[in-house]
């Protein structure tokens, strides 16, 4: 169906509430609430969900803060994107070439570009100014540090600096911090659940001090942390987040699953929450070959579900271990029938919700 423009809230104020669009089988439309500021940060599309990527530099290289292995002007009176939305545009802005392939292989403009950076990386800069200056939303993903630290105030003055240069920027953002706080391999800096939360708050208050308000926060732990009822005990609060979100990271093993399977126990957890969902990390592993088509299909299906409001693609293949491990490489460059599946997924009026130009792709 055609979907209208981008949601308009029906008030500026700090809660926001939206109705839930058509999609798939999820049953009735949730009441969604987001504290994020309507008109200002990014808020959920009324229909549908957002579509974005993240999609590497060219020759291999990282900025700082990407994943490195497994399960680790002023904005427009709407708060949303403003300009053309012609696939491939702004290919000459700074990193925004890969970007730009990628949206003409998609045949449509992505509503969502991320970026990832370090916690102590001066941002935004490149990469994050081209895509939130534009018909995109930037999806800040942002190191975590020590959370101790974090509370004991020993990096006051790098977060005051981080928020202002956010609230400088002047267009919506979604700010994705210490993403897959659930994992073991973040239990050195992350400590306990009480401490992240803790760092959470502190940070949340600092941005509040400083007056940032283009800010949605986005909340993200591992689908899989919720096998045990884990990555929930991290949770800041309703009234703490903007979004809940979870990233899929491929298995290593080469078995097939469907993206349903990795998402069943989060999606129920979620139900409770009334906040739009997030996937902000999904995709489907080179080691399925021929399937990958049928794979992308069936997580089209599962993602059109009333609550879910954004999904972003790891169009990359930095996660593997080498060029021989194809349970890890998620990129569908290259694969004429994974591109077109995706592609399929992009332009699928669910996922295109801002209504935004497509063409045949390619």
């Amino acid at each position: 169906m055609p979907i209208a423009g981008t949601a308009l809230l029906a008030t500026a104020a700090v809660v926001a509430t939206v109705a839930a669009g058509c999609g798939g089988g999820a049953g009735a439309a949730p009441k969604i609430t987001t504290t994020a500021r309507a008109g200002v940060a990014p808020v959920p599309p009324k229909d549908g969900a957002y579509f974005g990527a993240w999609v590497p530099p060219e020759r291999g290289g990282k900025p700082s803060g990407t994943p490195s292995g497994p399960a680790s002007g002023a904005g427009s009176s709407s708060g949303a994107p403003s300009g053309s939305a012609t696939p491939g545009k702004d290919a000459g802005k700074p990193g925004m070439g890969p970007v730009a392939g990628f949206e003409r292989e998609l045949g449509r403009q992505l509503d969502i570009v991320q970026s990832y950076r370090s916690w102590t990386a001066d941002f935004p800069a490149g990469l994050d100014r081209s895509a939130a200056d534009g018909n995109r939303y930037l999806l800040l993903t942002w190191a975590g540090a020590d959370t101790k630290k974090i509370v004991r105030g020993e990096y006051d003055d790098l977060v005051q600096r981080r928020a202002r240069a956010i609230k400088a920027l002047g267009k919506p953002v979604f700010l994705r911090w210490s993403r897959d706080m659930d994992t073991a391999p973040a239990r050195k800096r992350v400590h306990s659940a009480e401490d992240f939360v803790a760092a959470w708050k502190h940070l949340r208050t600092i941005f509040q001090q400083q007056g940032v308000d283009n800010v949605a926060w986005v909340w993200c732990p591992t689908a899989r942390g919720f096998g045990g009822s884990h990555a929930g005990s991290y949770y800041p609060g309703d009234d703490q987040v903007d979004w809940i979100c979870a990233d899929v990271p491929p298995r290593g093993d080469s078995e097939y699953r469907d993206l349903s399977e990795e998402l069943k126990l989060f999606l129920q957890w979620s139900r409770d929450r009334h906040k739009p969902i997030m996937i902000a990390e999904f995709g489907v592993p080179a080691a399925y070959r021929e399937r990958r088509a049928e794979w992308l299909g069936e997580a089209s299906k599962t993602l059109q579900d009333p609550q879910v409001k954004a999904v972003v693609y790891f169009n990359s293949n930095e996660l593997a271990v080498n060029a021989k491990d194809k349970r890890r490489a998620l990129a569908v460059t290259g694969d004429k029938h994974a591109v077109s599946a995706l592609r399929g997924l992009a332009t699928t009026p669910y996922f295109n919700p801002r209504n935004l130009p497509v063409t045949s792709g390619g």
